[in-house]
Parts: structure tokens; C-alpha cells; sequence
């Protein structure tokens, strides 16, 4: 029998299944979030809009069942946002990583009790590549810089098919203005459709140049 469409996410038709485990995992972290410090303490008190549908935008760029690499997984955005997503077409996975150790216990508990389609992995972002290395697209939200973010999925863009996506705020264009002289790359700005001053950088074809050559190809 198939799911009842009942509800949505930013414009995405999801199950009735779907949302119980968005409501779920919505319980688990405020439940959590009283002793960890999940989240900046502020934005609690929007956390459906501030971060689940911030998060699911990035699925939403990049529908279907793809191998996701979420780096610092921190609170589950947007990880675990987008494990439960892949869960609504039971295919794809989403590998978070995460070197806090309390954070991590969290996340585990959060894809277990929504059945999210995803697994932690407890190790520093640097060390990553050579534990999972290779995937289809990369996440990342609320982690660093753009400079250091590419720096860190370098060793996954080297096949040319995979696809990153960074939650950015206002400041982004200063971001790229300082990554300019070090990496090549195509660049695709989404604006955010929670956020009027924030975007989702989506990177494509990265290189790293010479010191000093080169500029950042823009698309969109």
C-alpha cells in the first residue's frame, strides 16, 4: 500500500511517515538539547523553520538516492534532515560525520528511532577522505569558512561528478572574495527560501590553483 501524501516541506509533497519522523526527531532534539549544546540557544524557539526546512533545501536541490557526505554533522542539520528524506524513497544515504562524541551519540539515537537512512561516523573532517572516499554529493552548514571547506573536500571533488552544498548567511560574497586566488571552481548561488539574507553555494569542478592564479567561475 502506498504512504498517504499528507503533508509538506517547502513545497515538497512528503508521507504522513515522513513528517511522524521529522515530529520525532523534532522531540529527540529538544529533548537532547537540554544538555548539549545542540544549536545556538536563540534560534530554539524556531527550530522548524530555522533549521529542519533550512535544512531540507538541500535535498531539495539535489533530489533521488545519492550517497551524501554531511561534514560536522553537529545537531543533525542538515544529516539527518536529509537521511529522513531518503527514507520517503528507501533508497540513497547520507554518512555524517562528526568527532564530538556527545553529538554523535545523538545523532545515532536520532537515525535509529526515525529509521533515517544514514550512519555516524566519529572522526575529525580532515580525516574523512580516507575513511569514505568517495560519494556523490557533500553537505555542510554552519562548519567554516569557504576557503576551509574546500580545502576539506578537495580529495572528494578530484572524480569531477561530485556536487557540495554550503548553507551560507549574509557575508558569503566576502567568503568567496577570500577563497578566489586559491581554488577554481564553478559556483551556482541558490537563494535561501527561509533566510532573505542567505544562500546554498552549490560547487562544481573544483581545482586548486597556484598561488595567485586563477578565478572562481560563476553559473546561475
Amino acid at each position: 500500500m502506498m504512504a498517504s501524501q499528507t503533508s509538506g516541506i517547502n513545497g515538497l509533497r512528503v508521507s504522513r511517515e515522513t513528517q511522524d519522523r521529522l515530529e520525532h526527531f523534532t522531540q529527540l532534539f529538544l529533548k537532547w538539547a537540554r544538555t548539549i549544546n545542540l544549536v545556538a540557544p536563540s534560534t530554539l524557539g524556531d527550530l522548524g523553520n530555522r533549521h529542519i526546512r533550512d535544512s531540507a533545501q538541500i535535498y531539495q536541490l539535489a533530489p533521488g538516492p545519492k550517497t551524501w557526505i554531511d561534514l560536522g554533522s553537529g545537531g543533525g542539520f542538515p544529516g539527518v534532515i536529509t537521511s529522513i528524506l531518503l527514507a520517503e524513497i528507501s533508497d540513497g544515504w547520507v554518512h555524517l560525520v562528526e568527532s564530538n562524541q556527545k553529538k554523535a551519540a545523538f545523532l545515532r539515537v536520532a537515525l535509529q528511532e526515525t529509521g533515517a537512512r544514514g550512519s555516524v561516523h566519529v572522526l575529525r573532517i580532515e580525516d574523512a577522505p580516507a575513511k569514505l572516499p568517495a560519494c556523490d554529493a557533500i553537505s555542510a552548514r554552519a562548519v567554516a569558512d569557504l576557503s576551509l571547506l574546500l580545502q576539506f573536500i578537495a580529495p572528494w571533488m578530484s572524480s569531477g561528478s561530485t556536487r557540495a552544498f554550503f548553507h551560507k548567511g549574509r557575508d558569503y560574497e566576502a567568503e568567496i572574495a577570500k577563497a578566489r586566488g586559491r581554488y577554481d571552481f564553478d559556483l551556482v548561488k541558490h537563494q535561501s527560501i527561509v533566510e532573505a539574507d542567505s544562500v546554498i553555494l552549490e560547487v562544481t569542478r573544483m581545482q586548486q590553483l597556484s598561488q595567485g592564479a586563477g578565478a572562481i567561475n560563476v553559473a546561475g
